[in-house]
């Protein structure tokens, strides 16, 4: 099912080597974000055993938590960290903070440098995922 069909709005978003950050909203979000944890965890695994990377699948086959019966291997950590945004100075901070993230960790020296990120959008370039910067 497409993002779309179930409301999902994307406004901002940033992926590091080992966290992502999104700013979105849906009319059943918790939801939304399971699908999204779901869909990605399956292609990550798909696409390492099709390149047979055992020392990763190891990993995360050791990272799964005891509970977790139904799956052989951990991508995502449990739950999520929402934050309602209340307000457009709110909403400006959040996409700073975001998109800074990858500056602060000394991969690049301007936001926009980073791929994985929404940053280009705001700027007027095309990024990687479809992303609404009109929210205003």
């Amino acid at each position: 099912m497409q993002r779309k069909d179930r409301g999902f709005q994307l406004y901002g978003y940033v992926v590091l080597e080992n966290h992502l950050h999104l700013i979105a909203s849906a009319p059943d979000l918790a939801n939304a974000i399971k699908s999204f944890k779901m869909y990605t965890a399956r292609q990550i695994i798909d696409l390492l055993e099709s390149r047979s990377a055992r020392v990763l699948l190891k990993q995360l086959r050791a990272l799964k938590l005891r509970h977790k019966t139904e799956s052989e291997y951990q991508i995502w950590e449990e739950g999520s960290k929402p934050k309602q945004i209340s307000n457009d100075e709110m909403m400006d901070q959040k996409l700073d903070y975001i998109h800074d993230n990858p500056v602060k960790r000394g991969y690049v020296d301007d936001p926009v440098h980073w791929r994985y990120s929404s940053a280009r959008d705001y700027a007027g370039q095309t990024g990687l995922a479809e992303v609404i910067t009109d929210w205003r």
